[in-house]
């Protein structure tokens, strides 16, 4: 009995410090979960500079790139959910700037606009993202700077090729009739080699042998200009890779001169 007696006091300490040691872990392990909420609470995340200016960044060019979208779908046909030529009217209307314009080119050219008298959203973000103008006013300001940019020579034989072809309407179309040619070198071409254009176009607009011009052709044209003496042809060397139809014209200017 006496053994018995001892066993259950025994067993009773037992369970008494076992029930103290399990309420101070408890305690403890509560204490320091509030210390934790505390520490959070008072002490947040520090961001770095890096990580603040990125983030500014970030929702500045979100909210510039809502305002171009904004533009596009007020020039843009509903149906199509293009600018097409009535659009791109009004948008040179409201830059106070005519359709004709070169200008108007060389920014097709900035989006890379594939079908002309046609802007896509795609393009438009491009161009206008590139040009930093998400406002009509800042576009119309962009365009002397667009001008010169084109004009560089690492862009500008790039600008003629491009002018050419975004000038191709039809599909599988490959060459452009003398008339269109003869105003696109007057728009493209006329302010940098006025002679040359001139003289190019009155040939082109009395011979009968050519109906349409190539790119081949249209590109040996900006050759021409940039390599040959004009207007004595001194150093034009017609066994060389020139394009037939310059050879027929170099013969045209010197029958002329004579």
């Amino acid at each position: 009995m006496k053994n018995c007696f001892c066993y259950n006091i025994a067993e009773r300490r037992s369970f008494d410090l076992f029930r103290v040691c399990l309420l101070f872990m408890m305690r403890r392990s509560a204490s320091a979960s509030k210390k934790r909420g505390q520490t959070n609470s008072t002490n947040p995340i520090p961001y770095s500079p890096s990580d603040l200016f990125r983030s500014a960044s970030s929702k500045a060019s979100s909210k510039e790139m809502e305002r171009i979208d904004n533009q596009f779908y007020f020039y843009a046909n509903r149906s199509s959910g293009m600018i097409d030529p009535e659009g791109i009217e009004t948008l040179c209307s409201d830059m106070e700037v005519d359709h004709t314009d070169v200008r108007i080119l060389m920014l097709a050219w900035k989006m890379k606009a594939e079908r002309q008298g046609y802007f896509t959203l795609e393009e438009w973000r491009r161009g206008l993202k590139a040009l930093r103008a998400d406002t009509v006013s800042k576009l119309k300001k962009a365009l002397p700077e667009l001008e010169k940019e084109v004009r560089r020579p690492s862009n500008f034989e790039d600008f003629y090729s491009y002018s050419f072809c975004y000038c191709l309407t039809e599909e599988k179309q490959k060459s452009i009739d003398i008339e269109s040619i003869c105003q696109l070198l007057d728009l493209v071409l006329g302010s940098l080699f006025r002679a040359q254009v001139d003289y190019f176009i009155e040939y082109l607009k009395i011979q009968s042998d050519y109906k349409v011009i190539n790119l081949d052709q249209w590109m040996g044209f900006f050759r021409f200009c940039n390599e040959i003496n004009f207007p004595d042809l001194c150093n034009y060397n017609p066994d060389l890779a020139w394009p037939l139809i310059l050879d027929n014209f170099v013969e045209w200017m010197q029958a002329k001169q004579s």
